[in-house]
Order: structure tokens, then sequence, then C-alpha cells
């Protein structure tokens, strides 16, 4: 959807996401082909956060653990509440899962230590890591991620999705090859009209009009 520019996600009530339904698990996974297409499943909701065309800024309101982390380290911009917690229980239940996507998050030693040990990091900790942008009280944590969309809402759409998928693309590359791609992507953004419109705008010292192309 063009008018769409950013994404705010958030959990209903007092907890993010608590990770996979232990309870139910029996009842999702009861032929020799369910497990797989479950973690498929699951694979592709992370997929889908980290690969949406718009920003996604993720409100952190309560507890996110294992897939809820997962989710959270797929978002683009990281806002908690002072109620937000991050872990990954999963060695307490006899389960693995969500380390890979924690390294975009925790250095080597927390990341360890909360995996093997089960340890949840809050959101004070969050903040003193630079993991999160903010740790807000709970009633100020919307208002804060909506105010970070709003400021992504005004950018060019276009520079913001080009952005981002830019990001994405060299997250895994070298610096040479990384930088490469971006000049590359710097030069394809420089033909749209948002691009000669921007640069206007600055010449002209007026706030810019952008229409996404």
């Amino acid at each position: 959807m063009d008018e769409v520019r950013a994404v705010v996600l958030t959990g209903a009530g007092k907890v993010f996401c608590a990770g996979a339904d232990l309870k139910g698990r029996a009842q999702v996974i009861k032929g020799p082909g369910d497990l797989p297409a479950h973690s498929r499943r699951t694979r592709e909701c992370f997929h889908a956060i980290r690969e949406c065309a718009k920003p996604v800024v993720v409100a952190i309101n309560g507890a996110a653990l294992g897939s809820g982390l997962a989710m959270v380290a797929s978002s683009d911009i990281l806002v908690a509440s002072e109620k937000a917690t991050l872990g990954m229980p999963e060695v307490d239940v006899g389960l693995l899962g969500g380390g890979r996507h924690a390294m975009r998050l925790f250095s080597h030693s927390r990341l360890r230590r909360m995996a093997l040990t089960g340890m949840r990091v809050d959101g004070a900790e969050l903040y003193r890591l630079g993991v999160v942008e903010a740790c807000v009280p709970p009633e100020e944590l919307m208002p804060k991620a909506m105010e970070i969309a709003r400021t992504i809402a005004a950018k060019s759409p276009v520079a913001t999705r080009m952005f981002k998928h830019t990001l994405n693309t060299i997250e895994d590359m070298s610096l040479r090859d990384g930088y490469r791609y971006e000049q590359d992507m710097t030069a394809q953004i420089g033909k749209t009209e948002d691009a000669r419109e921007a640069q206007r705008a600055f010449a002209e010292k007026r706030a810019p009009v952008f229409t996404g192309r």
C-alpha cells in the first residue's frame, strides 16, 4: 500500500511474544511432515518483518522470548518499555532457537550467557547496551514508537525502501563489496523524482514534497 510509509509492531496485552506454545505444540505437530512445515512458517514470519518494504519500528511492551526475540531482531528500529525483557528460555524446555537472530543484537559473551542460562535482559539494560533506541514508561512506549515512525514517514518512500533493502543486502557482505553495492544503489536512487525534489528543496530552503517516484 503506497499510503503506508512505516509500520509499528507491538504486542497485545502485557507480553510482546512469549515464543513457542509448548502446551499447544502437540496439536500442531502430529505427523512426520508437521514439524518442517511449522518451522518454515516460523522462519517466514521473521523474514516477512525483515524483508518488509516499509521500515518496521518495534515497540517492545513486555517479554519477547525465543521466537519473540527473533521478531524483535528482525525489525529495523527498537523501542522498549520499562517492562520489556528479551530472552532465550529454550535451554530450560528442551528446545533451541533464536540465537542467530540474537547475534544481530548482542555481543558474543552476553548472547551465550542468555542462551546457556536462560537469562533475560530488561529494558533498562537493553538501552544501556545500545540494543534499543529508548526505554520509556509503558504509557510512553507507543507515543515514542509513533514519533519515530512519523519521522520516517515524512521522508521519501523511495529512499526509505531502497535504503532498507540496501542495508539488508550488505549486512553479510565484506566492507569492500558492501560499499560498492551502496554506491550502485546511490546511482539508482539519484535517477528518481524524489531525489531530484530533495535536492531542489535543499537548494530552495524549503520542505520537500515527495511523490514516491
